[in-house]
């Protein structure tokens, strides 16, 4: 997709629905050639559409991030969630969680003998209908605790009533150049120690689970039953920079309009300014990051500054400054980001505008 359709109006989020199917494909078929369960993080897309899609090449079922996320997806049918993330459930949530059970497989993650135990409280009599993961720490250094620490954890959750079924981890020091590999290395050793701990005292493991973009696609022998990436259905400018993902490979861009142009003149740098800013790009910037996104058909443009309605871009000698009015397209650092911020998104096919989908799960953020 290298233009943007003339029923476009900047700034807006365009998906080339081809290039989505192909991702999901992609990773759907590694899935399967490595006997692992896919499990898709939907808080990158946070849309009914794309689960669907996910689902219908293989997906076991989906990750999210929130209860709320949760309720969306299961509303629309979907029969497995996990909730990868260390709840402390007060009385609130323990409502939510009970209804979502009864629609779904629904598992959880706790990292603490003290939230285990809150949540088994809260639960009650229903304590046993959830599944729960301990979160291991497999170097991100984040949430989740040691290898050696999840028997604590996991007993804690037995005694609480709670259903454990296994372990699971997010190697987000992938995110980082040169890491994915190594990071990929830590995710596994440290499932395995997870899970060896849990069987040497008796508990069933049945989930092992991992994965980020970053490292889902390393081949080699996994101690994971299942992975969770998000990112891979779009791509990103952060997942170009660290090789994880081509030019081609990028489902999602912004639309956006020059509507400021200055040549190098009085100590100015030549640049544009588009009319897409932090407002739908997200402000996310790595510290190893070339700027705050990248522009496809000008990769050695650099996306210098971001205020809320304003995108400054630096041009390149190479290339002639574009006139005002020029729409370009623009890959988000951080494409999770800009999913939260617009209600709906343009789907485009063979450079068409083919449909609207909305963004259902924006704002579940609890």
């Amino acid at each position: 997709m290298n233009a943007i359709p003339a029923a476009v109006i900047t700034p807006a989020v365009m998906i080339d629905v081809d290039v989505l199917d192909r991702n999901i494909e992609r990773m759907a078929a590694s899935m399967r050639g490595r006997g692992l369960g896919l499990r898709p993080h939907v808080k990158t897309h946070k849309t009914l559409e794309i689960a669907r899609k996910q689902l219908a090449a293989g997906a076991v079922g989906i990750t999210v991030a929130t209860i709320g996320e949760a309720e969306v997806f299961a509303a629309d049918g979907v029969k497995d969630i996990f909730i990868a993330y260390p709840l402390w459930v007060e009385a609130p949530h323990a409502q939510r969680l009970r209804a979502l059970a009864a629609q779904c497989r629904l598992a959880v993650g706790v990292d603490s003998v003290e939230s285990a135990t809150a949540m088994g409280s809260q639960l009650g009599a229903d304590a046993g209908s959830i599944e729960v993961l301990i979160e291991v720490d497999s170097g991100h250094h984040r949430s989740g605790v040691l290898p050696d620490e999840v028997v604590d954890v996991a007993k804690a959750a037995s005694a609480a009533g709670l259903a454990v079924s296994g372990v699971f981890t997010f190697p987000g020091h992938s995110y980082k150049p040169g890491m994915p590999t190594g990071a990929a290395g830590n995710e596994n050793d440290s499932l395995a120690l997870a899970a060896a701990a849990l069987t040497s005292v008796g508990f069933d493991v049945k989930t092992i689970s991992g994965g980020s973009t970053p490292t889902a696609l390393i081949s080699g022998e996994s101690a994971a039953t299942e992975l969770r990436p998000g990112v891979y259905v779009f791509g990103d400018a952060q997942q170009l920079e660290l090789e994880r993902c081509g030019w081609e490979d990028i489902a999602l861009t912004v639309a956006a309009t020059v509507v400021s142009r200055h040549e190098a003149r009085g100590g100015n740098v030549r640049r544009v300014v588009v009319d897409a800013g932090s407002k739908i790009l997200g402000s996310d910037r790595p510290d190893w990051a070339s700027g705050y996104g990248r522009l496809p058909e000008y990769p050695e443009a650099t996306v210098t500054a971001l205020s809320e309605h304003h995108a400054t871009v630096v041009w390149p000698e190479s290339s002639e400054l574009p006139p005002l009015g020029t729409r370009l397209r623009v890959i988000p650092n951080h494409v999770c980001l800009t999913m939260n911020l617009v209600d709906q998104v343009t789907v485009v096919s063979g450079g068409d505008a083919v449909e609207q989908w909305a963004v259902a799960a924006r704002g579940r953020n609890n």
